[in-house]
């Protein structure tokens, strides 16, 4: 099986160039699916912090980068919407948060949001014990104690205890962004939720600052105005 990927069919929230070389790095098995960027793209292409795999497997061997607050051991670790990069001896953090056009981009952050993830929960189970089990956007899942959840709800998870530490329910009135579509990037509040019928997806009517757009519901996230920039007006400001 081959290590590298063609440029030119990665997926679009890859922050690569696609003409510039044929092919990139594969990422590896783990986590966010087919859309995880391998660790390595990140720190090469992204970042410009390495030059090499060979520079990239050094820092992560060295604990130059955690991912989520810990060590990894594969340079084609994927990373994805919501994970948090910290590089102790720069002091730097970043949360990978989706910029204009959908591709995964890195917003500095100061090192106590760093001790926590945000996370949307896609769907909940009961498991053995009568516990619930919350089913990830990135494909992991959390067993927790109380039946508090819904899907399309936001959790904040402590990375070190894997703790809720906050909860942020879906629903009108919610701060949300668009992680995908030609509004992703953007951040309002939901206005309404037209629920439609069948399989078909429910359309999200969202009110920003400067005006308002419509997605489907499977491309907002609820979250919190950590996520906003101090100086950024948002919707019901000053009313």
């Amino acid at each position: 099986m081959t290590n590298h990927q063609k440029r030119l069919s990665v997926p679009k929230s890859w922050p690569v160039e696609r003409k510039t070389e044929t092919f990139t790095a594969k990422a590896g098995a783990g986590p966010h699916g087919e859309s995880g960027v391998p660790l390595v793209v990140v720190l090469r292409d992204v970042l410009g912090y390495v030059d090499d795999t060979s520079e990239a497997q050094y820092a992560i061997n060295t604990d130059g980068v955690l991912v989520n607050g810990g060590s990894v051991g594969d340079v084609n670790r994927p990373i994805g919407m919501f994970d948090i990069l910290a590089f102790p001896e720069r002091d730097e953090h970043y949360r990978v948060f989706p910029d204009e056009g959908g591709r995964l981009g890195l917003t500095p952050i100061d090192a106590d949001a760093a001790d926590s993830k945000l996370s949307k929960v896609e769907d909940k189970t009961t498991v053995s014990g009568g516990r619930t089990q919350l089913n990830l956007h990135d494909g992991t899942n959390l067993i927790v104690e109380e039946d508090v959840y819904s899907g399309d709800d936001s959790i904040v998870v402590d990375n070190e205890s894997n703790d809720v530490v906050a909860h942020f329910e879906y629903g009108e009135g919610a701060l949300v962004t668009a992680v995908a579509g030609q509004h992703a990037g953007d951040i309002g509040r939901i206005d309404e939720i037209s629920v439609q019928p069948g399989s078909a997806d429910n359309t999200v009517y969202v009110e920003t600052a400067d005006g308002s757009f419509e997605t489907v519901e499977q491309y907002v996230v609820v979250i919190d105005e950590q996520f906003v920039e101090d100086d950024a007006d948002l919707p019901g400001d000053g009313e």
